[in-house]
């Protein structure tokens, strides 16, 4: 498989293993409209790749994905078409990771935030620096939480828990979100590239089809409950960004000011 033509996601292969890293730091790692396409397509090529059997996703410059661009959503505001084209893709996004048989593990270092998180979530090992942070904020910039955290939030720490996060868009730091469920583990940052390491490479020299259709198999629940909430959540997020609250929070953070809602 020829990654080439990717420019956002830096593609390393050290045997069967490859890593995927966000390569925006100076954004740190939000996603633009680029990254955003690459990311639609990333999980399939990788699919198709048979020398490929273990998937590490990672990011640069000493965070994980700060979520969307401030710049690109201000741009897509009111513009339904591309609103509905951005829906499209968070869609397909969700379901290449879920399908893609090939274990998947998230390394995060610094912050995880918005679509970064639901990624991070979505994959099946999460290992995070203790001073890493989770959080799905979609609600405090005037969204839907449409891109996979009304997913996989309830799924790994139940209702109760995920109400709570999701609809305040409240953030939890790394070692919280181990000791309830939403991660893997926690551990410190000077640590974090050795963990990683060894279960990929545990991962990478076992039985290759067991650990994929086992993978496959704990998926195939998911993926019922999953399409069922990303269908309405997509729904409803596509229309939440055509609003004016949606609007008045983007530029509100641009001007490192608190948004004043109004309810349109």
């Amino acid at each position: 498989m020829n990654y080439d033509r990717y420019k956002e996601l830096s593609i390393e292969q050290d045997g069967n293993i490859l890593t995927i890293t966000l390569n925006r730091p100076d954004a740190k790692n939000a996603i633009n409209e680029g990254l955003h396409k690459e990311f639609a397509r990333i999980f399939d090529d990788v699919d198709a790749d048979e020398s490929v059997d273990v998937v590490v996703l990672s990011g640069s410059g000493g965070a994980f994905c700060a979520g969307g661009d401030l710049n690109w959503l201000l741009d897509m505001h009111g513009n339904v078409a591309e609103t509905s084209i951005g829906i499209k893709r968070d869609r397909k996004i969700q379901n290449s990771i879920l399908d893609l048989e090939k274990p998947i593990i998230a390394k995060v270092d610094g912050s995880a935030i918005g679509l970064g998180c639901s990624l991070a979530l979505f994959c099946d090992f999460v290992y995070a620096s203790e001073h890493s942070i989770f959080a799905d904020p979609h609600v405090s910039i005037g969204l839907v939480a449409g891109d996979g955290g009304a997913v996989m939030w309830p799924q790994l720490i139940g209702y109760a828990r995920a109400r709570k996060y999701l609809l305040t868009g409240d953030a939890i730091n790394a070692v919280e979100a181990a000791d309830m469920g939403l991660i893997t583990e926690a551990v410190p940052v000077g640590e974090l590239d050795e963990i990683v390491s060894k279960m990929a490479k545990r991962l990478s020299k076992g039985a290759t089809h067991s650990i994929k259709w086992t993978k496959a198999a704990i998926n195939a629940g998911l993926k019922v409950t999953a399409n069922a909430v990303i269908d309405r959540a997509a729904a409803f997020e596509n229309v939440s960004q055509l609003l004016d609250d949606h609007r008045i929070a983007l530029e509100a953070f641009q001007r490192k000011e608190k948004p004043k809602f109004t309810g349109r």
